[in-house]
């Protein structure tokens, strides 16, 4: 029978079933914070698209493919993945919470990928120096963007991590800082010093004090911790006012890995700092140290004649 989240207590239909699943995503399946958030973000789009949450119950396979059929159009791989993703955790919710006569999950199409067949895009030294130079450091916001960019340079954090840093994480006698990352894996890093510089900059003369404990927060009242989007956003602005087409900030942990592969480091190495827990994940770029493959490469039978 078909549950109805939320009745009584003032919620819209879509925003009652959308806090029910992030708890669910939780409890059943001890998701971090930041992937429950990006499940319920694909989520809330599905429900827009299918006309919201009173059409759960009325889903069939037909419906589910033909929506990301027509949701993937015009949208890249890695956007579709997400969705597919997402949307099979929300279709095996509303099967196990009553919502669907039978499960759906297995009616959403998989994305087709080749791994490692494309190269990692990283940024030129040069870029990079560019989206730091960009920042205002006279500014409460430029001295927090510079902080944030120097993070995602030089350590290779991902932009939920640098969001997720919280002021405890941070232990300046001994030079490190403690990074959650996938499957809520804490790890220890050094603090290189620029980044360190950077931070302190932020935090001694820049954070206001309030109550949040992140890291980062929002300069304006009222003071919230910076999220995933707002490390995206902040890149964003880095890029505009560098003059550069708009980047992930995820280009700048692949120029970390292609800078240190060039400097000598080897792919272990390489995967430790960028904590991959496979090493098929760091061996793309293995692609990029041109260098190093060039010796191994053939010459074109007929070539040269």
């Amino acid at each position: 029978m078909e549950t109805d989240a939320g009745a009584g207590c003032g919620l819209q239909p879509d925003v009652a079933l959308l806090a029910e699943f992030r708890g669910w995503l939780d409890r059943e399946r001890g998701l971090s914070p930041v992937s429950v958030h990006c499940y319920a973000k694909q989520s809330k789009a599905f429900l827009a698209g299918i006309g919201g949450a009173a059409a759960v119950g009325g889903l069939d396979a037909g419906k589910v493919t033909a929506f990301m059929v027509d949701w993937t159009r015009g949208r890249n791989t890695w956007s579709a993945k997400a969705m597919v993703t997402s949307l099979r955790a929300f279709l095996r919710f509303a099967h196990a919470t009553g919502r669907t006569a039978a499960p759906l999950a297995g009616a959403v199409p998989a994305v087709a990928s080749w791994r490692m067949s494309s190269l990692p895009r990283g940024l030129k030294a040069a870029e990079i120096e560019r989206l730091l130079a960009g920042c205002d450091r006279e500014t409460l916001a430029g001295l927090r963007d510079y902080a944030v960019l120097s993070l995602l340079a030089r350590l290779g954090l991902r932009g939920a991590e640098a969001a997720g840093l919280q002021l405890g994480d941070v232990d300046w006698r001994a030079g490190e800082i403690a990074v959650t990352g996938k499957g809520s894996r804490t790890e220890r890093l050094p603090l290189p010093a620029p980044a360190g510089e950077a931070l302190a900059a932020w935090l001694r003369d820049g954070r206001p004090s309030c109550k949040p404990r992140s890291v980062f927060v929002t300069v304006r009242r009222p003071y919230r911790p910076l999220t995933p989007e707002s490390v995206r956003a902040v890149m964003a602005r880095a890029c505009e006012r560098a003059g550069m087409e708009r980047r992930g900030a995820h280009r700048l942990r692949h120029a970390l890995a292609t800078e240190m592969l060039r400097a000598g480091a080897s792919l272990p190495e390489v995967g430790q700092v960028l904590r991959q827990r496979s090493m098929l994940s760091t061996s793309i770029y293995a692609k990029v140290d041109q260098n190093a493959l060039r010796p191994l490469a053939r010459q074109w039978p007929g070539a040269g004649q």
